[in-house]
């Protein structure tokens, strides 16, 4: 039937033929010079055409490329037109267009809205900029004509929403006294219904709206002409109702639906119904208890469609709930959707896809909170973690959230745990020790255990954080040599030496444990960075050997630089023990021995730069952290800055400005010393 409807537009059809020659012959041939007068006159001859169809589309050959290029300001032509063919159009129903239906093979059905392309652009033409009072005369001819749906159709469409809205009784009752045949009043209830979702009709009359055009929708026995309309009413009803005329309408959709699986041949409509729900409905808890909601969700049997209304909902909760909730049918429902999301990750799935999942199920967790009831909080992140085991993100988000939920603990207790409180931090800081080896990321790993240790530190657990520390510094072996930065290949070192760096400002205040000897956790680590096969030409391992000596210099101090409230570090539990002092001297020594071995290594013509470079930054160190009173210590900085000057890499202007400043801190008290320091210090210059 399509086939034979399209039929009618092709070249031989003799519908075209005859409008063609027409215009050929009588507008072109002929020389008429195009005026407004000559468009009214031709205008009149074109009403002797036989066919209604042609008849129409000359008068837009009429209105289009002729009136709007002679005369684009005067409507008269477009209105008379129109009225014209109005008068004319009657005949479609009568024997000779139904004979000529016949020998065509096209039932009325087909043949009518070929009529609406042709008509919705007159009506175009003539409402545009219309006042409404235009509107008012077309809704009389056409109840005039008996008011004939496919005109009724194309006026909706055409005029402005808000003169349609305000009259959509006038239209429902229009509606319901067209006859059917051919043009089926649930289309025309479609059209009024785009016009009430773009403008509002007034009060009194909105639910008579409703419950009429609902009358007409829910008696649609085709699934595909049921589900095209009632997608559109849904936005009135969530724009003016409810949640119980919302529900009605979702339990409406589904009864008509889900015979035959018929929702799966209308996917798209339903996704927009769910769109238009939840744009209406930011209150999740109101939106939730829509009772007929999660029952239309499960209509989506298509895992990608689903997927992709899940993260419709979840991008609509992010954005508009303003405060955290512990709603039992709003974590149930969104535990529900979240978990749609994560079980459609297979190994198929792209990093993208992967992330923006997590991004979304994180922004729940994040927003999910029981107050003060912590133990409730640590039973969400056990559920969630079994539930979301699959993305990373996830994971570390948890971690993070429970870390937090300890040092929420300890904010409310002021540091001062209480028997169950203690054994509450012990339970989350378990949690984060038994869920970061299931992380991939060898640096994700290697900083939760740091971080992770951080916080239980700070609330006292002590066994627990060198778990955690003896963790990190087992797994530093691991470290590949490249490693995946966005897509990119990139080497590990840095990475390597910034987590390090960052570990031994944690070290510093770290208590040795009684059964493990003196500063245990550092020559751990030593031992670790010293079997670590690093670069050849990569002078890392030297760098951080230099912020290890930072580290044992801050750990012969008397009193550290900084403190975990009611844990007491080296400083407090050693007092200056001269035992601890000497095994820490021993570290420095064994340390700067393979700071010098590598200098020494580097003694080649191509290396010389780096020895220069190497040798001035272990000076700087020896002047900001060591005790140059000490006569080795004194002689060893003279060497360095020697060995930094005596192949002409050092940058002179560095030299210089260095020299300069040893020079000013020798004026502050006990920094006299420093003063023969820099007597012994020549600046040499390039030749």
């Amino acid at each position: 039937m399509k086939g034979k409807a399209f039929h009618l537009r092709v070249t031989h059809s003799p519908f075209v033929t005859e409008s063609r020659a027409f215009m050929h012959h009588h507008l072109l041939e002929t020389g008429v010079a195009f005026s407004y007068r000559s468009i009214s006159t031709t205008a009149v001859t074109v009403q002797y055409l036989k066919s209604k169809l042609t008849l129409l589309r000359t008068k837009i050959f009429l209105v289009h490329r002729v009136g709007m290029e002679v005369a684009p300001h005067l409507k008269e032509s477009l209105n008379k037109n129109f009225f014209d063919f109005l008068l004319t159009f009657k005949q479609i129903h009568g024997d000779t267009v139904q004979n000529q239906l016949v020998v065509q093979g096209v039932e009325l059905p087909s043949y009518l809205p070929l009529y609406s392309p042709a008509m919705d652009w007159i009506f175009q033409c003539i409402s545009y900029h219309a006042p409404e009072a235009l509107l008012t005369e077309m809704m009389e001819r056409c109840k005039k004509l008996g008011n004939n749906a496919l005109l009724l159709n194309s006026v909706m469409s055409a005029f402005r929403a808000e003169f349609i809205a305000t009259r959509s009784m006038d239209f429902i009752g229009m509606i319901k006294e067209c006859d059917e045949s051919g043009f089926p009043k649930h289309l025309l209830f479609r059209s009024l219904g785009l016009n009430l979702a773009l403008a509002d009709p007034p009060e009194s009359d909105r639910l008579q709206i409703l419950n009429e055009a609902w009358k007409v929708i829910t008696k649609l026995k085709n699934p595909q002409d049921y589900i095209n309309c009632a997608e559109v009413w849904v936005e009135y009803t969530c724009k003016h109702f409810t949640k119980r005329e919302v529900n009605t309408v979702l339990a409406d959709v589904i009864k008509h639906m889900t015979p035959d699986r018929a929702f799966e041949d209308s996917y798209p409509q339903l996704q927009s119904i769910i769109k238009k729900v939840i744009t209406h409905f930011h209150d999740f808890s109101v939106l939730f208890s829509v009772e007929k909601f999660l029952p239309f969700l499960d209509m989506f049997q298509k895992e990608s469609v689903r997927v992709e209304v899940c993260k419709c909902i979840m991008e609509t909760f992010i954005k508009h709930q303003q405060e955290p909730t512990k709603d039992p049918v709003i974590l149930n429902a969104l535990l529900h959707i979240c978990k749609t999301m994560h079980d459609s990750v297979n190994a198929l799935t792209l990093e993208d896809e992967k992330r923006m999942l997590a991004y979304l199920i994180n922004g729940f967790i994040k927003m999910v909170s029981f107050g003060r009831d912590f133990e409730q909080q640590l039973s969400f992140y056990v559920e969630s973690r079994s539930m979301f085991c699959n993305l990373e993100p996830v994971l570390v988000q948890l971690i993070h959230s429970v870390n937090r939920l300890a040092m929420e603990t300890r904010k409310v207790m002021k540091g001062n745990h209480s028997r169950k409180t203690a054994a509450f931090v012990r339970a989350c800081v378990a949690y984060c020790f038994i869920t970061i080896p299931s992380l991939v990321g060898i640096f994700t790993r290697l900083n939760l255990y740091l971080h992770s240790g951080q916080v239980a530190l700070a609330n006292q657990c002590l066994s627990q954080a060198d778990a955690f520390f003896k963790a990190a510094i087992s797994l530093v072996p691991e470290v590949p040599k490249m490693i995946n930065i966005d897509g990119k290949m990139r080497p590990s070192e840095t990475f390597l030496q910034e987590f390090l760096c960052n570990f031994f400002s944690t070290l510093l205040i770290v208590p040795d444990h009684p059964e493990h000897g003196v500063l245990f956790l550092v020559r751990e680590l030593l031992n670790v960075i010293q079997d670590y096969t690093w670069e050849d030409n990569s002078d890392d391992k030297i760098r951080i050997y230099t912020c290890v000596l930072h580290l044992l210099s801050a750990m012969s101090q008397e009193t550290y630089l900084y403190h975990i409230d009611k844990v007491d570090s080296n400083d407090s539990l050693y007092g200056g023990d001269t035992k601890f002092l000497a095994e820490n001297n021993k570290l420095c020594e064994t340390v700067m021995a393979q700071i010098l071995e590598h200098l020494k290594t580097l003694a080649k013509d191509e290396a010389l730069k780096r020895q220069s470079s190497l040798g001035l930054s272990f000076f700087n160190s020896i002047l900001a952290h060591g005790d140059l009173r000490n006569n080795k210590l004194n002689q060893l900085s003279v060497s360095l800055w020697h060995l930094a000057q005596r192949h002409g890499c050092a940058d002179t202007r560095v030299m210089v400005k260095t020299l300069e400043y040893i020079k000013k801190r020798s004026k502050q008290p006990d920094m006299s010393h420093l003063m023969e320091l820099a007597l012994r210090l020549p600046l040499q210059t390039r030749t």
